[in-house]
């Protein structure tokens, strides 16, 4: 079993800064692509960032130049700094991994349970 854990949401206002991080925890023989994903209420899941294990970012237009998605390959963490965070940024967050498992040996995708990010003075 492989298990992503998120941390770091929380209420903060605007133009304010949060780090999320997510870890991966269980027998994995490595992890290809992270991301992150979030979801307002009444609308559909979203991609926000993601990066592969080389390094390779994407961001989401809407965030591009205020989010920074990174990761630790030795310790399976994904992170993202949020800045000029804005209220329309309020969403349940969600960490994504591609995780390669072995026993039998296939990849997996992985979702986290989600952290609350809240935007609002």
């Amino acid at each position: 079993q492989v298990q992503l854990v998120e941390s770091g949401g929380g209420l903060v206002q605007p133009g304010g800064s949060l780090r999320l991080s997510c870890a991966a925890s269980g027998r994995v023989f490595s992890i290809n692509d992270m991301g992150w994903y979030r979801q307002a209420p009444g609308k559909q899941r979203e991609l926000v960032a993601d990066i592969t294990r080389g390094g390779l970012t994407n961001y989401a237009d809407s965030v591009k130049g205020r989010f920074t998605i990174s990761r630790d390959n030795a310790k399976n963490t994904v992170h993202l700094q949020m800045n000029s965070l804005k209220p329309e940024d309020t969403a349940v967050y969600f960490c994504n991994a591609e995780a390669v498992v072995p026993l039998p040996t296939r990849v997996l995708k992985v979702w986290g349970q989600g952290t609350l990010v809240t935007v609002s003075s």
